[in-house]
């Protein structure tokens, strides 16, 4: 059964019509506003992938892939988690030069997915990259291109709220900058999402870096794949959600591995049956461009800007009965 918090006195804002209506408006507009602020192109992207390519996003590496076989060929397929690592070889076979990316409307199931308020089974995201130097391979540049994103993600809310004035929640631009260690630091005795709820009850807009190795407790503040971003050099963004009353995540993104940090991640995550796989031997040999991306959830985006509950009143997924029943209980239409 998922977890579904229902938050009081809680009622859509927009109709079913109008919300559908608005999310095609806000997709538009965020498209042009990302690709015009980070000099990128929008690509086709693949739905599934040859397993032995190494090309597949491993997530958590725990998490199973949808697979099935292909009749013509007898090969198997499996269904991206997501283009982490696919979209920094596709830079290399495109010849796209420094300072220019990609970014491609990505569809992917994750069948071991959390189902709760924000989690669901299918995932729709823009999913970017990006040809960096290797001068800007450093924090400052991490920095500056998050700044550009949560002001095309804010002008975006704004011109939501202005042709639906009834929205009247506006997003913080100023992005406070924090580590995951110093949020241990901070809340010592809370669990890393308390952390990022207390943070971001008071800063309302926040990029959290450094996820993915351990911190001075032991303990991860959360997973991260050891072989695509770096993990001194990525993050979270995350909003406050005032429907929900917690820290909302919208991307997670950085600055890719190379070919040491690569070397040393796959080490620390016992990871390392994985170098004979073709992107990474690419990656270990320096033969793959120095890039940055990560990815933007396209119904994460829109239940923050549409005010909603539910990732369910903003997508189409499957949902277990008692869902769907407390949510016709409470008059959340979950399409």
């Amino acid at each position: 059964m998922s977890d579904f918090y229902i938050p009081e006195n809680y009622k859509s804002i927009l109709s079913t019509y109008d919300t559908q209506v608005a999310i095609g408006f806000l997709k538009r507009t965020f498209e042009d506003k990302l690709s015009e602020s980070l000099n990128l192109i929008r690509v086709s992207a693949p739905l599934f992938v040859d397993p032995k390519t190494g090309l597949n996003d491993d997530l958590n590496g725990v998490e199973r892939a949808v697979n099935f076989d292909i009749k013509e060929t007898g090969n198997e397929a499996h269904i991206v988690h997501s283009l982490a690592k696919w979209k920094r070889q596709a830079l290399k076979n495109y010849g796209f030069p420094v300072g220019q990316g990609l970014y491609t409307d990505m569809n992917a199931i994750r069948r071991d997915e959390t189902m709760d308020n924000l989690h669901s089974i299918y995932v729709d995201q823009w999913d970017w990259e990006k040809v960096i130097s290797r001068r800007e391979r450093n924090e400052n540049y991490l920095k500056e291109e998050v700044r550009l994103i949560v002001r095309a993600i804010a002008d975006t809310k704004d011109l939501v709220n202005e042709r639906y004035p009834a929205l009247k929640t506006k997003l913080c631009r100023e992005v406070a900058f924090v580590t995951t260690q110093q949020l241990e630091d901070l809340y010592p005795s809370l669990t890393p999402k308390q952390r990022e709820d207390a943070f971001l009850s008071e800063y309302k807009t926040a990029f959290v870096m450094q996820i993915g190795d351990k911190l001075k407790s032991g303990e991860k503040h959360d997973g991260r794949a050891p072989d695509y971003d770096d993990w001194a050099l990525n993050g979270d963004i995350l909003f406050y959600n005032e429907v929900l009353g917690r820290a909302f995540e919208v991307s997670s993104m950085g600055i890719r591995v190379d070919e040491v940090s690569m070397d040393e991640q796959l080490r620390k995550a016992g990871a390392d049956d994985r170098r004979a796989l073709p992107f990474h031997k690419a990656v270990l040999a320096g033969e793959l461009p120095l890039t940055m991306g990560g990815g933007i959830g396209q119904s994460r985006l829109s239940m923050l800007m549409l005010e909603k509950a539910h990732i369910g009143e903003v997508q189409v997924s499957l949902w277990d009965d008692d869902t769907l029943t407390q949510a016709k209980k409470n008059g959340i239409v979950i399409l």
